[in-house]
């Protein structure tokens, strides 16, 4: 086992105050101007220290990090870097972990999120708070447990990817994605899903301006859509939802159990009515008869 050398209530400055160190256990620690301070490194554990300068962590292996902040200006701060853990931790700095693999973040501040956590690969977040656009793009394999996100677009191209009690504030979320399955959570904003191929939600509560189409097998059980609309369009789609939608448009194929479906539109010349069963549970009769009337001859646009 290696010796673990210790380094003290340092201040760093310049470039590259400790390229390539090896073996070190970091306490009380600020690395300020100067790009690069611990590049190339690794078997590094940094406690109660501060980043304040550019690039501090690339390119290194076996990192552990707790009780650490990242200021604004230590931007791109984790890259080409394999397995790292990320406790009790803020990193106000954008464009943070790109092409990394075996990342572990716990209860970490993400408050300047915008582009982080790129084409990453392995990634469990657990308690996890951001705000900013493009967060988790084409990045795979990730666990993501009780995570709140304000920002547009995140997971785009994602695949692989399980979201647990969650609450994400964002439009064109999931777009084109594969393999993602979502439960118990709570999802805002415009567009979601567009071009995703295997996306599942469980237990969940969407609201959505013309959310949920253009999927290739889309699944959803026991879920909520508050003030969704225009949703499914050519879409295939497996869907079971509690309450109202407020409108439906051109599902492709598949099967749509909701309790009520305030405007079922469905054109012919763009979709095969036959290839998707709608069930309503509280449907009237005069509900089916409207319903059949803008199946035949309701068109939007």
């Amino acid at each position: 086992m290696s010796v673990m050398e210790e380094v003290c209530q340092k201040v760093f400055t310049g470039e590259r105050a400790l390229f390539q160190g090896r073996n070190l256990r970091i306490y009380d620690t600020v690395f300020a101007d100067g790009e690069s301070p611990l590049k190339e490194s690794g078997n590094i554990e940094l406690f109660d220290s501060m980043f304040k300068w550019k690039y501090p962590l690339w390119y290194s292996k076996n990192i552990i990090v707790k009780n650490c902040t990242w200021f604004e200006g230590a931007r791109a701060g984790v890259w080409y870097t394999d397995n790292i853990s990320v406790t009790d931790s803020n990193i106000d700095a954008p464009k943070n972990f790109r092409r990394c693999s075996r990342v572990k973040l716990t209860n970490v501040s993400f408050p300047n999120a915008a582009e982080t956590l790129w084409i990453c690969d392995g990634v469990d977040m657990q308690s996890v708070t951001a705000k900013g656009d493009y967060f988790a793009m084409n990045s795979k394999n990730m666990t993501v447990s009780d995570f709140t996100l304000y920002g547009n677009y995140p997971f785009d191209g994602a695949k692989n990817v399980v979201v647990r009690n969650s609450k994400l504030l964002s439009k064109d979320a999931f777009w084109n994605s594969e393999d993602i399955t979502v439960y118990d959570s709570f999802i805002s904003g415009e567009y979601l899903g567009w071009n995703a191929k295997n996306l599942t939600f469980i237990n969940c509560t969407i609201e959505s301006l013309q959310g949920l189409c253009y999927i290739e097998n889309l699944v959803m059980k026991n879920c909520k859509l508050i003030n969704t609309t225009l949703a499914f369009e050519y879409s295939t789609v497996d869907a079971d939802i509690v309450g109202t939608v407020d409108s439906v448009l051109n599902p492709s194929s598949g099967v749509i159990h909701a309790d009520k479906i305030s405007e079922l539109i469905i054109e012919k010349d763009k979709v095969d009515p036959e290839k998707t069963k709608i069930i309503c549970r509280q449907e009237s009769d005069e509900d089916k008869c409207r319903c059949k009337i803008s199946c035949t001859k309701k068109s939007v646009g």
